[in-house]
């Protein structure tokens, strides 16, 4: 009897209450995989090297020889391990293309007694439908606004009155600037990157509002995948305007003390921008704790930065508001009040 194969959406749907079990090596698995799934590597990833230069200097025969002789030692493992991730003995497995990897572990287990479910294609298949899946049309909102509005946190408390969010820099660990990294924990793979937020966005409603902060293409080291980034240039647009003393305050809490060598080493970055005579300043406000007075330069900095980038989006400009509540759950409050005024306005 065949093992059954199934799309890549219905494998992604059967995920959600069945383990998922990735045979490719630990390496491939690190670098990216599908949200949820068990590492479940058939080689090691020194193995997987050996089978591979066999195949290439000798040949598929040679290749699969070799690759018999590791496996054949590990089949009591692998079963042991699959009962011991799946208890009701249901799994869905995939390898990177649906071929002999997944193909092997499938027939083993199958064989012990469980019920198996290959991915049509393989991994390979599943990053091709998530990148497509940001292109479907969508409600989008663009919240935009001057670097330390909040934005962020904004969001978080929108998610707390019922909206619907996709936070990139949560998903990214870097708050966009090139101070972003401080603080955060290191960024996930760019394929990674892409598969967590596409497992959040597929259980989004299109039809429905969903609040987007603004970003260039690159957050640190992460790209935005093309195709949402494409969504987000169409979006609908807002822009919130907010005190510099609520921002600078915003900035003293979040970098004041937290690395400030990091901080020292990440404004040298800047000196083509600033100049050296602003850097040695800003870096000796950094060394004698004077963290608002530098949280105000580079403001002033970063505002002439936004100012020019919004100025190429007037075209697309839907909204503007000024925040004035003391709290980013006040902001909140305020957007989702002007939202619903823009709306019985139509």
């Amino acid at each position: 009897m065949s093992i059954e194969k199934l799309s890549t959406e219905e494998f992604i749907l059967r995920g959600d209450k069945a383990v998922i079990l990735d045979v490719r090596s630990p390496g491939e698995y690190v670098h990216g995989h599908i949200p949820g799934a068990q590492s479940f590597p058939l080689f090691t990833d020194e193995e997987r090297a050996i089978v591979g230069t066999l195949y290439s200097k000798s040949g598929k025969e040679s290749a699969l020889f070799a690759g018999l002789d590791i496996v054949g030692a590990k089949m009591s493992a692998f079963v042991k391990k699959a009962k011991s991730l799946a208890p009701h003995k249901k799994v869905l497995v995939h390898c990177w293309r649906g071929g002999m990897r997944s193909a092997a572990i499938a027939w083993l287990l199958e064989f012990s007694g469980f019920d198996v479910k290959l991915l049509e294609g393989g991994y390979k298949s599943y990053r091709a439908y998530i990148r497509e899946s940001f292109a479907k049309p969508s409600n989008i909102v663009i919240l935009s606004g001057r670097t330390g509005s909040g934005k962020t946190d904004i969001l978080k408390e929108l998610v707390e009155m019922g909206e619907q969010i996709l936070d990139l820099e949560g998903f990214a660990n870097h708050k966009g600037s090139v101070f972003g990294h401080i603080g955060q924990a290191e960024q996930p793979s760019n394929e990674q990157f892409e598969n967590d937020l596409a497992d959040i966005w597929r259980k989004l409603d299109l039809n429905k509002r969903i609040w987007i902060e603004d970003e260039s293409t690159r957050i640190g080291k992460i790209t935005i995948p093309d195709t949402l980034f494409l969504s987000m240039k169409e979006a609908s647009f807002i822009k919130i305007n907010i005190p510099l003393e609520f921002r600078v305050e915003r900035l003293v809490r979040e970098y004041a003390g937290v690395d400030d060598e990091s901080l020292i080493v990440d404004l040298l970055k800047l000196t083509d921008s600033l100049g050296n005579l602003a850097v040695q300043e800003m870096t000796d406000m950094i060394n004698e704790k004077n963290y608002k007075l530098f949280a105000m330069r580079i403001l002033d900095y970063y505002d002439k930065r936004y100012d020019f980038s919004f100025s190429k989006k007037k075209g697309v400009l839907n909204q503007e508001i000024n925040l004035v509540g003391k709290t980013t759950k006040e902001h909140a409050k305020e957007l989702i009040k002007f939202m619903g005024q823009k709306c019985n306005a139509l």
